[in-house]
C-alpha cells in the first residue's frame, strides 16, 4: 500500500511541475496532498490524526484559492496558461495560496504541528518533496508576481522561523521552523533570479533529507534522546554536527553558496537593506542549529543512577546517509559548476 502512495506522491508532483494549463496544476497539488494524507496517519495515534486533519484542511484551503486566482485571471484575460497570470488580483490570491501550501509567514501555523504528528520519513517527505509543485508554481508566475508582498512575507518568515524555532526541545518543530526560514530565503529572491530559489530549493531539501535520515537511523525525536546518542554513533553524530551547521548556512559549508548568492543578487538590484535584515534574521535560526549542534556531539548525558546508555551499534551507515551528508558538507569549493549545471 505505501508503494501505491508514494508513487500518487511521485506522480502528483511530476504533473504539477509539468503541466502548462492551470487545472492540470491544481489535479497534481490535489493528487498530492491525498497521497501524503495515509502516510502521516500511518500510526493511528491521535497526534497523528490531528495532524492529517489540519493538513488536509490548510491544503484544500489553499488549492481553492490556486482555482479560484487561475478562473479570475481566465476571466479577465481568456488565458489558462500558467506563464500568463498577468492579473494582479490574481497573482495576490496566487501568492497567498502558494504560501499557505509551503507555510510561509503568515500561513505557517499548520506546519510545525503537522510535522510533529508525522513520523520522520513522512516529515522528510512533507519538508522536500511536497514543496517542490508550489514552488515550482512560483517560479512559471515569477515575472508577474508583486515584489512587495514576496519580501515582505521572506522577511517575516526567515524572522518568526528564526524566532519561534528557539524555544523548542522537539527536533522535528526545529526542523519546521528551519524550512519556514528557509523558504523565506527562497521567497526573497524568487522575482529577481527564479534559479536562485531553484538552487536554494535543491541544496536545501539535500541537507534536510541528510539530517532527517540520520536522526531516524539514531530515533531521535527530542534533544533529551539527542544528547544520549553519542555512544551509539559517534562518526554519525559528527557528521550531524557539520550537517546543522551546513544548515544554518556557514562558510565553508554548502549551505553558504545559496545565501551568499541571495545576498549578492539583493545588492545588485539595490535591495542591500533587506539582504542584510535577512542576513541577520538568519543568525536567529544559527542559534537554534547550534544547539541541536551542542546536544548532538559536545553534551554528555547526565550520569544518573536510572540512566539508559545506548549501545554502539555496529550497523554499517546507509549509503544515502553518507553520499549526502558529504554532499552537504563539500559542495562549497565545486559552486562555479553547480552555477554551471543549474
Amino acid at each position: 500500500a505505501n508503494l501505491v502512495f508514494i508513487i500518487s506522491l511521485l506522480l502528483g508532483t511530476t504533473i504539477a511541475i509539468s503541466s502548462n494549463h492551470w487545472v492540470l496544476a491544481w489535479a497534481g497539488l490535489e493528487i498530492n496532498t491525498l497521497a501524503i494524507l495515509p502516510l502521516i496517519s500511518k500510526s493511528h495515534h491521535p497526534r497523528a490524526i490531528e495532524a492529517a486533519t489540519k493538513y488536509f484542511l490548510t491544503q484544500a484551503a489553499a488549492s481553492a484559492l490556486v482555482l479560484f486566482s487561475s478562473m479570475t485571471n481566465a476571466w479577465w484575460t481568456g488565458q489558462w496558461d500558467i506563464t500568463q497570470l498577468t492579473h494582479p488580483t490574481s497573482c495576490l490570491i496566487l501568492t497567498s495560496a502558494v504560501a499557505m501550501k509551503l507555510g510561509l509567514v503568515p500561513f505557517h501555523f499548520w506546519f510545525p504541528e503537522v510535522l510533529q504528528g508525522s513520523p520522520l520519513i513522512t516529515g522528510l517527505l512533507l519538508s522536500t518533496l511536497m514543496k517542490l509543485p508550489p514552488i515550482a508554481l512560483l517560479y512559471m508566475t515569477s515575472p508577474s508576481l508583486n515584489p512587495t508582498l514576496l519580501t515582505t512575507l521572506a522577511i517575516l518568515s526567515a524572522a518568526l522561523g528564526g524566532w519561534m524555532g528557539l524555544n523548542q526541545t522537539q527536533t522535528r518543530k526545529i526542523l519546521a521552523f528551519s524550512s519556514i526560514s528557509h523558504l523565506g530565503w527562497m521567497a526573497i529572491i524568487i522575482i529577481y533570479n527564479p534559479k536562485l530559489t531553484l538552487l536554494n530549493f535543491y541544496l536545501y531539501a539535500m541537507m534536510t533529507t541528510a539530517v532527517f535520515l540520520t536522526l531516524n537511523t539514531i530515533k531521535a525525536l527530542k534533544l533529551s534522546t539527542l544528547m544520549t546518542t553519542w555512544s551509539k554513533t559517534p562518526s554519525l553524530n559528527t557528521v550531524l554536527l557539520l550537517t546543522l551547521l551546513s544548515l544554518a548556512g556557514l562558510p565553508p559549508l554548502t549551505g553558504f553558496l545559496p545565501k551568499w548568492l541571495i545576498i549578492q543578487e539583493l545588492t545588485k538590484q539595490d535591495m542591500a537593506p533587506a539582504a542584510t535584515l535577512i542576513s541577520l534574521l538568519s543568525l536567529l535560526s544559527l542559534f537554534f542549529y547550534l544547539r541541536l549542534t551542542y546536544c548532538t556531539t559536545i553534551t554528555l548525558p547526565p550520569h544518573t543512577t536510572n540512566h539508559v546508555k545506548q549501545w554502539r551499534t555496529n550497523k554499517p551507515t546507509n549509503v544515502a546517509i553518507a553520499v549526502l551528508t558529504t554532499m552537504s558538507i563539500i559542495l562549497l569549493p565545486i559552486s562555479p559548476m553547480v552555477l554551471t549545471a543549474i
